[in-house]
């Protein structure tokens, strides 16, 4: 029988709307941090919002991975599950092993106008089968041939399947 193992990518945007502890630490240290770095740029008194700086600076698109290493520690808080992404009993479960840091935009006096997103990249997961509007999920580590652990997980905004790939 093919198995269909799949990987999600969950991106996790962060503003200054966002409410939770965590969120706002992300967002304070990676503003600071990029403001930090943004004066490695001559133009930025010039151009002072990113996507400006971007535009007529093709170097400033090193930024992202500049800041990257701001949040870094804060995404190992997460212990690899990743945040907001339920299963049908309301637990995350997801366990990712990648994560991708990026500037949406940001200014550097205005820091209402700073967004950045953490793009979360699943560990291989099973897909069994597709119930009503949940997917039918388990860990491709725990396929042994007999019972395991599943998970039902209906698709949210900003989670995606990124890869798909068909197995014996």
């Amino acid at each position: 029988m093919n198995k269909q193992i799949i990987k999600f990518c969950y991106r996790k945007i962060i503003d200054a709307q966002s409410a939770k502890a965590w969120e706002k630490l992300v967002f304070e240290d990676s503003y600071a941090e990029l403001r930090l770095q943004m004066q490695n740029y001559p133009q930025h008194k010039q151009y002072p919002s990113y996507g400006e700086l971007l535009h007529y600076v093709p170097e400033a698109a090193q930024l992202s991975a500049r800041v990257a290493p701001a949040v870094t520690g804060y995404v190992q808080q997460l212990s690899e599950i990743m945040p907001d992404v339920l299963n049908n009993l309301g637990r995350r479960f997801m366990q990712f092993d990648k994560f991708k840091f990026e500037i949406i935009n940001s200014h550097l006096s205005q820091p209402d106008k700073h967004q950045v997103a953490i793009n979360f990249y699943s560990v291989p997961m099973l897909w069994h089968n597709t119930v009503g509007d949940y997917l039918l999920i388990s860990s491709a580590d725990e396929d042994t041939g007999s019972e395991m652990a599943t998970h039902l997980m209906q698709l949210q905004p900003y989670l995606s399947i990124c890869s798909l790939q068909e197995s014996n």
